[in-house]
Parts: structure tokens; sequence; C-alpha cells
């Protein structure tokens, strides 16, 4: 999603072990290697910024070589010249067919790096597309005059940024989503065109927010409804992937379900996504190593039960 929340979440902060684990290496594994190179395309969730240690150009997108794609790489005992890994931070579905300018550099159009002899996809994208970032953001904002005005006791509202995006019956979230999802269409079917060897695997992103809304507190500063509203819109991106992945012969993989009570609330030592104020080298609101290595187990297991 859009790279880190950037400065606006900061100026918001002032008003175990996997459960699953990725044997990096083959071992006893027999997941096969594609017949063909790996092209990883994305947005941050599938770059990772502020993980160690960044790599690959332009240095803007911000790509750690621990990033999922990375760890799935070597899993497949892939070597360098059949790994590419185009993702970016801030990338949205247009940025797949465009060049994408960073604060350092810019990225090519990521779909550039396919070819009939392409063997594998992963796509993880659509986060930018809906604007996730910027709408955190504003609940955040909305979160801390919340907790400053009696939390709710003397209005009876623990939603009060849900009512800047869903009024009248209309959901401009959900609109966005939507318009996202025929945008992925697109883009999938150049995919197709561009590698059509190539097995595809579309990339959901794992739980940000838990579902309940009573421990984000501390953590993330939102009202508890407003928790709940933006994990269903989450859910409900989720949910478009998966059915615009299925209509164009994609696999998608699950990485909301393996993560779930490991999101941006949950204890330093066993949560895949940090706070606004990670703990861990992360970007506020991203997958920390753990979070990519989560990921990775869940692509791998996908790449194992579908082919």
């Amino acid at each position: 999603m859009r790279t880190f929340v950037r400065a606006g979440l900061a100026g918001a902060i002032a008003c175990g072990a996997l459960v699953t684990v990725l044997t990096v290496g083959r071992g006893d594994d027999d997941t096969a290697p594609p017949q063909g190179p790996y092209v990883a395309l994305g947005d941050s969730y599938t770059s990772g910024p502020r993980i160690p240690t960044r790599t690959g150009k332009p240095a803007g997108c911000d790509r750690s070589d621990r990033n999922y794609p990375s760890l799935v790489a070597k899993h497949l005992a892939l070597d360098a010249a059949d790994f590419r890994d185009m993702s970016c931070s801030g990338a949205r579905i247009a940025d797949l067919s465009s060049a994408q300018s960073t604060d350092d550099g810019v990225n090519p159009a990521q779909l550039s790096a396919l070819s009939a002899r392409t063997g594998l996809v992963t796509l993880g994208v659509g986060g930018n597309d809906i604007g996730f970032a910027a709408t955190v953001q504003e609940c955040v904002k909305k979160g801390a005059v919340y907790r400053l005005t009696g939390s709710g006791r003397f209005t009876g509202n623990d939603a009060p940024c849900r009512a800047e995006y869903v009024s009248d019956g209309a959901d401009e979230v959900a609109a966005r989503i939507d318009a996202a999802g025929e945008r992925l269409a697109g883009a999938l079917s150049e995919v197709r065109r561009r590698a059509p060897q190539a097995e595809v695997y579309v990339v959901g992103y794992p739980a940000i927010l838990p579902s309940e809304g009573n421990r984000c507190d501390d953590d993330m500063t939102l009202a508890p409804d407003d928790v709940r509203f933006l994990d269903a819109k989450e859910r409900q991106l989720n949910s478009v992937l998966r059915e615009r992945a299925e209509a164009a012969g994609a696999v998608y993989v699950d990485t909301y379900g393996p993560s779930v009570g490991r999101d941006a609330c949950a204890a330093r030592d066993t949560r895949w996504i940090e706070p606004l104020m990670p703990a861990a080298d992360a970007a506020p609101v991203h997958p920390n190593e753990r979070g990519e290595r989560g990921m990775a187990d869940a692509v791998v297991r996908a790449l194992r039960t579908s082919g």
C-alpha cells in the first residue's frame, strides 16, 4: 500500500515465532520450481519497506531482500537470473503498465519484466487504488479526537470516521474497491497476454487490524467501531481480489486467514503488521519480517497445492 502511510500518520500520532514457518531451501519439500523465470509484481506489502536489507533499483521502491518474493525465490532455489522483483512502494494497478516515479528514482512498468518465458508471477496490489492508507490516516485523526472528547461517552458514536465514507447508503470505499477490481481484471488479462505460460498467483493482504475493536486504543489510536469498519473494508478488498483472480484463471493466495490475531494491535512478539510506532524494522502499518515470512509461507503452500 502507499509508502509507510508516510508523514501524515506521524502527524496523527502527535495531535514468537511463526505458527507456520517457511523452510528456506528445498529440504524435504517437493514444491516444483517454475518452468521459467519468476517475476514478482506489487506494492509496499510486497516490497517490504524498511526491512533490512534494501535491494534493487530504484532505491525509492524500498524493496527488501527478505520480502516474500525473495523468500519464495530462495525456497524454489532459483538463480538470480531467474528472479525479477518489480514490486514498488506506493504502486497502484496503473503502475503495472506504466513507469512509476518514486522519491528516489523511477521504476519501469512492472509488466515490462514479463515475457513468453516467464513461468511464475505473483501479484499483490490494490490497497493504494482504494486509498487505504489515507483512510487509515483519517481514522487515526478522528480517533485521537474521539479519545480526547470522552471516547464516545457524550456522543454515543464509536465510529467517528466511518461517517466520512458511508452516508445515505453510499459507501465510498466500497465503490473504490469495485473500481479497483475492474482495473485488476484488465491487468490480469495483460499478464496473461505477455506471459501466456506463467502460473499466476494473486496475493491478498494480511490482517492489518483485528475484527474486534477493543484492542487498538494504544497502538493505533482508533475508535472501536472504526477498527471494525477498516477491517471490513480490507476483507471486502480481499474478496474482490479473489473473485478477479479466479475469473482470470489465476490462483488467489489467502494471507488474511493465517494472520488473524497477528495484526498491528497484537503482541509485539507475534504480530505480522507493525503499528503506527514500529517496534521492529518495518514501515508503520506494514508487514515486519515475520509478516513477510508468513506471506511467503502462504505463497509456497499455494504453489504446493495448486501446482
